[in-house]
């Protein structure tokens, strides 16, 4: 597939999705947002993709945002409005495969949308995260919001609060539990890659359907969402059957993190 703002690969099973505007810090523009919308479809309904990998092109930065110079469409009748970066996420369109973000330099703003809603993170030691939003007066909303299901609230309204003023290190990020790992720069995409492919080579039925059951359930309180999980179980299961079977399961040689 041939993109203007993004490049895009399958091997292995691994698709790996690159922001590919590094002159413009690879901000989103209209298209990348429409480009994103067709790639999350792709990943969605193409059952050779069992996992994703999100990273971005040049040494600057992995997104800051969206591309000011441009914008981004909005009806003209507000009560028709929706969110405009909506098309970023891979929840948002209902992909329910496992997401890997290899983030690197600066992360500011909008690459949220991303981020927010991916598995896990894993961060080059050089990345800083940041919200320029209430530095330009602007209100910050949809990241800060998205973001405080994932870390402490204070460190999320720290980060929309202070805005342009401070940057969070990388190092404070794997603290507060927004990254699960820290790498140097020139071993990220590798590390991410490793990582990618290990799951991807798990019985696929089983750890889309362990994807779905989570992000479905987050937003319930603990025990209504204990009351459907054995749905999840019940559908998913039986569906793979032959994958649950212990008969020739060979244990691999587990690593400590």
């Amino acid at each position: 597939m041939t993109f203007e703002t993004i490049r895009y690969e399958v091997t292995d099973h691994v698709a790996t999705i690159t922001l590919d505007r590094p002159d413009k810090l690879n901000s989103f523009n209209a298209t990348m947002v429409a480009e994103f919308s067709e790639v999350w479809r792709t990943v969605r309904e193409d059952d050779e993709v069992h996992v994703v990998v999100l990273r971005a092109a040049g040494d600057k930065a992995f997104c800051t945002g969206v591309d000011v110079a441009e914008g981004l469409d909005l009806h003209e009748n507000v009560w028709s409005q929706d969110d405009p970066g909506r098309g970023l996420s891979p929840r948002a369109n209902k992909v329910w495969k496992p997401v890997i973000a290899a983030v690197h330099g600066m992360v500011a703003g909008g690459a949220f949308y991303w981020l927010n809603d991916c598995d896990f993170i894993v961060s080059a030691d050089d990345a800083m995260f940041f919200d320029p939003h209430v530095s330009y007066g602007m209100t910050s909303a949809l990241e800060p919001i998205g973001l405080a299901r994932r870390v402490p609230l204070g460190e999320a309204m720290r980060w929309a609060l202070v805005g342009l003023d401070e940057r969070m290190s990388a190092d404070r990020a794997f603290t507060i539990g927004l990254v699960s790992e820290l790498v140097p720069s020139s071993e990220l995409w590798s590390r991410v890659d490793a990582l990618a492919r290990t799951i991807a080579a798990k019985p696929p039925a089983a750890v889309q359907g362990t994807v779905k059951a989570v992000w479905e359930t987050l937003d319930m309180e603990r025990n209504a969402a204990y009351a459907v999980a054995w749905n999840y179980t019940v559908v998913g299961n039986p569906i793979g059957t032959a994958q649950v079977s212990r008969g020739g399961f060979v244990k691999p040689k587990w690593t400590l993190r």
